[in-house]
């Protein structure tokens, strides 16, 4: 059977017993009220390891239709770019949601990279391994215009869970529903401007790894779905 056939069969099924479920379940809670990590600002460090933030430097959205968006969606965003001594530099962008809904998909690096005026000619599935754990993640080479190579290494949480695509992502709200939660979302994308994408993607792993070894305890389940 066709894989988009199945998924769709998937996700219909468990879009009514989410619906079912609702009317016994109605989360009240959001885990949102309870975090006490502090802002995106706060809590990423601008120094770290071997980077530091570049103050005149800034991961902007190029097309301001995104922009906007962005902040329909999301609760708060950051958006920084790092520089390692070696001067390769990486861009951080992170969007938080409050309230986790199925608008957190609009903002999915290769759906939002296209409307930019991006291609997109690999998608692919891996992990991050890092001193912390490991993080499900997907890896996109991207360019503009055969100009700017832009490899982007990113991964998504609902609440406290890594939930890469709508099938984990319902699998996880649901999860949150059964204990009376409404969960939050976050986004969380790296990448690099470099026609060498396998560097990018070790850069990317070992800036990731470093931020997380200098991120508090209680802010790692939230950013990443790792267990303190």
């Amino acid at each position: 059977m066709n894989k988009n056939i199945v998924t769709s069969i998937v996700l219909g099924v468990l879009m009514v017993t989410s619906a079912g479920a609702a009317k016994v379940l109605l989360p009240t809670h959001y885990m949102a009220d309870s975090r006490s990590e502090g802002t995106l600002e706060t809590m990423i460090p601008s120094q770290f390891g071997e980077w530091k933030e570049e103050k005149d430097r800034v991961a902007t959205v190029v097309n301001p239709n995104v922009e906007q968006a962005l902040k329909r969606i999301y609760t708060e965003t950051l958006a920084r770019t790092y520089v390692n001594r070696e001067g390769y530099r990486i861009m951080l962008s992170v969007a938080y949601g409050a309230n986790q809904s199925d608008g957190l998909q609009v903002h999915y690096p290769e759906i939002c990279y296209p409307a930019q005026g991006f291609e997109v000619t690999s998608n692919q599935r891996g992990v991050l391994n890092t001193a912390e754990g490991s993080i499900a993640v997907k890896r996109l080479e991207t360019n503009l215009s055969r100009e700017r190579f832009e490899p982007v290494t990113y991964w998504t949480t609902v609440g406290n869970m890594v939930a890469m695509g709508n099938i984990d992502k319902k699998m996880a709200e649901m999860h949150y529903r059964m204990q009376g939660e409404i969960p939050d979302g976050l986004l969380f994308r790296v990448s690099s401007i470099d026609t060498d994408s396998q560097r990018s993607f070790e850069e990317h792993a070992v800036f990731v790894s470093q931020l997380l070894q200098a991120l508090p305890a209680s802010a790692k389940p939230r950013l990443t779905g790792l267990s303190n």
